[in-house]
Parts: C-alpha cells; structure tokens; sequence
C-alpha cells in the first residue's frame, strides 16, 4: 500500500513532482527508460480498494528509500482512460498493484456482470483451501467494456441564447496508433447520452449519434434552467451502457 499521497495532476503527461512512496510486502521494483514507459513499462494501479475505482498510472524512476518501501517518480497519470477516475488525491494508505504479466484477468461472461461471486484470494503457490486464504464476495461491472469519457468538450453560443456543445471521442480498443487519421469506434455504433445538470439535478437527458449537442432556448426555458449549469456527455456501449461522464460548465 502507499505510504504518502498522491494528488490530482493532468493525465497523459509526465508529472515531475509527485513522489509516491509505496511498501510492496515483497519482490521489487525498477525504473525504467522513458521511451521504455511509452512503451508500456512500469504499469500501476491505485485505488481504494473496490472493483471500479483504480487509476492506472506509470512510472519511471524508482529508488528503494527503506525496507520494502519504495519511492516512485517521473509519472504518467491516468493512463488507459482511468484519468476521469482521478480523485483530489489518492491518500497514504491507498492500495498500490503493480500490473504485469504475472496479473491474469478473470474470465467472466457477459451474463456474470455485476452478480455477486465468492472468490478465496491467497498465494498461488498454495491449495485454496489454505487456512491462509480469505474468502471475499465481489461483484464485478466489467469495467473494461466501459467507454473512454469524451474530451476537448468546447462550448460556444449562439445567436437567440443556443448553446452549442462539441467533443472528440475517445476509444478503448487499438487507439494507440499515430498512423490513422481517426482511432477506431470501438463500438457496435456511436452514441452518446448527454445530460444537463444544475444543482446537482438532471434536468434533461438526450442521446445523439454524432460528437455534438445544441441545448437551445427554447429547451433551457422548458427545462427552467439558467446559467450556471453542467453539461456532461459519455459516450454510450451496446454492451456495457454509458461510459463516464466528462464535464463541462456553463455560465
């Protein structure tokens, strides 16, 4: 688990302040080259624990400062679309999970989402039924068939009080690419649930089909809404449903 806190900082860059300190109750860490963590090296996850809340992050530098603990630096923040699951901050005390190829994903069924399954978690090398064990139940979203939440939201107005809502998609599935000149839907089609939120309310929900919304006067007048208000947009999968929510304020 870690040892200090790590706080929010923008996603996708490398952040060269933060120094997370994390005691691992064995086996090592290193650092990495840069171009080796662009790469894919040094993949972590923190969270508080639960099934759907972790921020995937990596790291390239990595100093052994005392017995098992571990200082961690040169980070790359919300990485594999976790960015809209970042916290202010990320307490001391937060669970720490290196992902590696000794990390095997549960296969489960789409049919098994979110039912509640025993599961005996302890070392590999033992029987599951090993006084070491400990039985836990868990319900699991499948979170990795979860839409990426839209970006570059940009809101513009318009003659007559329309407020025109724009963003760019993003994708879970082989967008890593800087060849294409568009990432991949990555869904059975495109859709996004668009919501209007004022005092923490939802005043109107509306699905599009294309990265663009016009909340007009004449809806804001209808929906008793004036500024300041929320707009927030998923994208939305046949599979999984909407995706998270970006934000984006009016007024």
């Amino acid at each position: 688990e870690t040892e200090s806190p790590l706080f929010v900082a923008p996603p996708g860059r490398w952040d060269r302040r933060a120094r997370l300190r994390v005691r691992l109750g064995g086996g090592a860490l290193a650092a990495a080259e840069r171009l080796a963590v662009l790469s894919g090296a040094n993949v972590a996850a923190i969270g508080d624990g639960s099934s759907d809340r972790w921020e995937v992050f990596q790291f390239a530098d990595a100093a052994l400062v005392g017995e098992n603990l571990w200082e961690l630096s040169m980070l790359l923040r919300g990485q594999a679309g976790s960015d809209a699951l970042m916290p202010p901050d990320w307490p001391a005390g937060s669970r720490f999970v290196l992902i590696d190829r000794s990390l095997e994903q549960i296969a489960l069924p789409l049919s098994a989402r979110n039912l509640a399954r025993e599961y005996r978690i302890g070392p590999a090398e033992r029987p599951h039924d090993d006084p070491v064990f400990v039985g836990v139940t868990q319900a699991f979203a499948g979170v990795g068939l979860r839409p990426l939440s839209p970006v570059h939201l940009r809101l513009a107005g318009v003659p007559g009080g329309d407020l025109d809502l724009t963003w760019v998609r993003r994708t879970r599935i082989d967008g890593d690419s800087w060849e294409s000149v568009e990432v991949p839907l990555g869904e059975e089609r495109e859709a996004y649930l668009v919501r209007v939120i004022k005092d923490g309310a939802i005043r109107r929900e509306a699905e599009v089909a294309a990265p663009g919304f016009t909340y007009s006067a004449a809806m804001q007048a209808a929906d008793g809404v004036v500024a300041p208000f929320d707009l927030a947009v998923a994208q939305v999968s046949q599979a999984f449903g909407p995706g998270l929510f970006a934000r984006r304020a009016a007024g």
